[in-house]
């Protein structure tokens, strides 16, 4: 008998397929009848084809011109016969094997892809299209996807297959196709990528035009994606093979011979790394043709001011780091951590700079973020309870609790003892971080991250305890966007490019939506915006005037560099602009060994002050002060076992002694963190057993050792058992205050006359203090003892007269009496 899952699973199966025979039975029936309506297309269909207006990228105002995506196409029409053999036969390895074969459509590759995208939520006209069909969608029809536009398509490809040969078909298909940078059609774009004509194409050349039709945009040998293209050209070279268009022989060498790319053409482009990643997010929404063609008017979140004096910055800035640092590249960010608004994006020292692969952006490739993590892992400490002023010892430590040591050293390799959170996330030192990441967890700290809006730390087990010294990988815009949570006070607002597009009619097809979600506390956030802008707290390591020093306050920062010296950031912010910085080198090569701080933090320095005169300057909100019960939670390091003294008499404090004369004292039991707490609940009671922790020796030894070396013996101070309980503070020794019998019901005094009372106080301690107070307000103290108080200046009416009496040892009593004056018309 089947399992109620099985039957379950049986059903939707079941129902599952006659869907899909009834959305493909609906499709042929859809075919049949436009089969009669649809009118086969002429060679001079495709030749003399209306191109439409240039899509248009602004700057926020909408009245810079960044970028003109010209509709006019570059397009070279060349005869079958001159077209490399090899672009015919990677453009049919890798689009369409079965091209000589079919008859304009495969059914196979429709129904598939019908049935799938019914149930994946795709659209259902996308995909599974033979070049016929994509001649057809490319040329003649609407980017649209629609179940209509898919049987058109088809339609059309079949009259085409009855009316036109294969070759004449495949040489449309080859001088119509859009291959990116405004090349249509083969010859075209081996002038503009190889600067040659299509029949002197390489086998790896024509492999590369071939991986482009798919996404011209995302693969364009100019963008952020050539390890993307590099795997397509691959995919193309290894289909040929499969097809026996080439032999393995030529597959491996094709795989190894070195490419050129001509440089790309200026074509009169503002902000281009900006420009450009635009434009993808718009190809990904509108598709190739909509955005090249399709006469977009698209406004941008870019400061094109703030942007000039970012490409400035780099351009004037980039060889001095190269010739002094050995980094021969460099990027820059801004965004407004409120809106999410990218304000400036600069991902090279030169866009056009070929030398330099200048066309590539770093701001969104993954690369190690060194240290600029940290706040990250020290945030999700303090979601756990951990505090700023908590204690952990920056000691040589192993953290391999077996196998291949991990022993990691601070910058300067030095270790410093006891330090408190705030000093170790200032002065960014490396041990204590690891410990906090111990303490924080890894899965919990990635969490945070995504949190955050990180997406790249896919895979916990794969990073450990190095996560925090930047073992994973991040992109400079990603993390900058992260830390726009930390200057808006734990809310997490999407970084986006684009604020409004408009069709070439008018109408708006798209408009900026602000999302916004708190993904942290605020006093956390409050707390690492503290940290990070403490100039006292980052000095011993940074110095009191470094580049992250701003006198005005309102600006936090934090430095990161790669244990290998690949790359330096600096990431900082105030409540108006976060500003990323990044140097190193595109291919991952060694720079000179140096911190963040000298290389890069000048440069960040110069472009986040010239950012903050164009918001509002803000300061940051301090964070409530909580004080935790644990000492070492508080920044006491010698022990967590505490007892409240009297600090008059010695012994215990009883629940009677005065706030004031209470005094904290440790028992001295110097320990690391793990003997105190229990990792994932430092706030609650000290463990029992605190070694089965897995890391408790490793890191018990080195500050057991450490306190050896100083001379800290255990249980110095006295056993609080040998104290015995204060006796001082207890009621009956209170001072007592009393006052003649008359006075103390209640006197009315006349108008005009003296006011004075007469009190009586006596005491086990002699009195020390006596504070006066009238109706409640204050109105003067008198040292000692008094026997004749006179009250001045008070007005007629009903009042009342409170003496606080306190004695040597604190001991404090309190009285009220009523009292009156007579109005003087009575």
């Amino acid at each position: 008998m089947l399992s109620r899952a099985r039957r379950k699973y049986v059903k939707n199966r079941k129902r599952a397929i006659l869907l899909g025979c009834i959305v493909v039975g609906g499709f042929f029936l859809l075919g049949a009848i436009t089969f009669l309506l649809v009118e086969t297309p002429t060679i001079r269909t495709f030749e003399s084809r209306e191109v439409a207006e240039s899509t248009k990228i602004y700057d926020s105002t909408g009245e810079v011109l960044l970028w003109e995506i010209h509709g006019e196409e570059r397009r070279t029409l060349v005869p079958f016969d001159q077209i490399s053999r090899h672009i015919k036969n990677a453009s049919i390895a890798i689009e369409d094997a079965s091209f000589y074969s079919h008859r304009g459509f495969s059914p196979t590759a429709l129904f598939r892809v019908l049935f799938v995208n019914v149930f994946r939520g795709k659209p259902i006209g996308s995909g599974g299209s033979t070049i016929t069909q994509q001649l057809v969608k490319n040329t003649l029809l609407s980017p649209k996807q629609t179940l209509t536009r898919k049987a058109k398509e088809i339609i059309i490809a079949i009259k085409l297959e009855t009316a036109y040969s294969k070759d004449e078909i495949l040489n449309l298909y080859l001088n119509q196709i859009p291959y990116g940078s405004n090349a249509y059609g083969v010859e075209a774009a081996s002038e503009t990528y190889f600067g040659k004509s299509s029949n002197e194409l390489s086998l790896p050349e024509a492999a590369y035009l071939a991986a482009l039709p798919k996404a011209p945009s995302y693969f364009s040998p100019y963008g952020n994606h050539r390890d993307d293209l590099e795997e397509r050209k691959n995919l193309v070279l290894e289909r040929m093979r499969d097809l026996n268009f080439i032999n393995t022989q030529d597959l491996e060498a094709a795989k190894k011979e070195k490419v050129i790319f001509l440089p790309q053409k200026k074509h009169g482009i503002r902000a281009p790394h900006f420009a450009m990643y635009v434009r993808e997010l718009l190809t990904k929404t509108y598709g190739e043709d909509l955005v090249e063609r399709g006469g977009l008017k698209v406004i941008t979140s870019l400061d094109a001011t703030l942007q000039e004096k970012a490409e400035e910055i780099a351009t004037r800035s980039g060889p001095d780091i190269e010739s002094r640092f050995n980094a021969s590249n460099l990027a820059l960010i801004a965004l407004d951590p409120k809106t999410g608004r990218i304000l400036a994006m600069v991902g090279s020292r030169d866009y056009f700079d070929i030398a330099h692969d200048g066309n590539f952006n770093v701001t969104l490739a993954k690369r190690q973020p060194g240290s600029t993590f940290k706040p990250v892992v020290y945030a999700t400490a303090f979601k756990k309870g951990y505090t700023h002023e908590t204690i952990v010892f920056d000691l040589e430590t192993n953290f391999a609790v077996s196998g291949t040591p991990y022993i990691p050293q601070n910058f300067d390799e030095k270790f410093r003892g006891p330090v408190t959170l705030r000093e170790a996330l200032a002065q960014s030192l490396n041990v204590p971080a690891v410990k906090t990441l111990y303490l924080a967890g890894v899965k919990d700290s990635i969490r945070t991250a995504e949190d955050f809006g990180i997406s790249t730390l896919t895979d916990p087990n794969r990073y450990g305890l190095t996560l925090v010294l930047g073992g994973g990988e991040i992109s400079l815009l990603e993390l900058s966007s992260a830390y726009g949570v930390f200057a808006n006070e734990g809310t997490r607002t999407d970084h986006h490019a684009i604020v409004e597009v408009r069709d070439h009619t008018g109408a708006i097809l798209e408009e900026e939506k602000i999302t916004s979600r708190q993904v942290l506390d605020q006093n956390i956030a409050r707390t690492i915006s503290s940290i990070l802008s403490d100039n006292n707290a980052r000095t011993p390591t940074f110095g009191a005037r470094s580049p992250l020093y701003f006198e005005e306050g309102g600006v936090a920062v934090k430095t990161g560099t790669t244990n290998d010296y690949r790359d330096v950031w600096t990431i900082g912010y105030s409540p108006s602009v976060v500003i990323g910085a990044w140097a190193g080198n595109n291919n991952n090569t060694s720079m000179t060994k140096n911190v963040a701080g000298f290389i890069i933090a000048p440069l960040w320095r110069e472009f986040m002050n010239a950012a903050l005169t164009r918001t509002s300057r803000e300061q940051f909100t301090p964070p409530e002060s909580k004080t935790p019960q644990k000492p070492v939670l508080r920044g006491i390091w010698k022990g967590s076992r505490s007892y409240i003294l009297d600090k008059s008499s010695g012994k215990l404090a009883t629940e009677y002694t005065p706030l004031e004369q209470q005094e904290e004292r440790v028992v001295q039991e110097v320990h690391s963190i793990l003997h105190w707490v229990s990792k994932d609940n430092p706030t609650g009671p000290i463990p029992t057993n605190p070694e089965k922790d897995s890391q408790y020796w490793a890191w018990e030894g080195p500050v057991r050792s450490w306190a050896l070396a100083q001379g800290l013996t255990d249980g110095i101070s006295p056993s609080p058992t040998e104290l015995g309980m204060d006796s001082s503070h207890l009621p009956m020794y209170w001072p007592q205050i009393s006052f003649p019998s008359q006075e103390e019901l209640g006197i009315r005094f006349k108008n005009n006359q003296r006011i004075e009372f007469h009190p009586i106080i006596r005491g086990t301690y002699a009195i020390s203090e006596i504070d006066i107070f009238v109706d409640g307000e204050f109105i003067r103290s008198v040292k000692g003892t008094i026997g004749t108080l006179v009250l001045q200046n008070i007005k007629s009416g009903e009042h009342s007269l409170t003496l606080r009496v306190y004695d040597v040892v604190r001991n404090k009593s309190e009285k009220v009496i009523p009292f009156s004056v007579e109005d003087p018309g009575t």
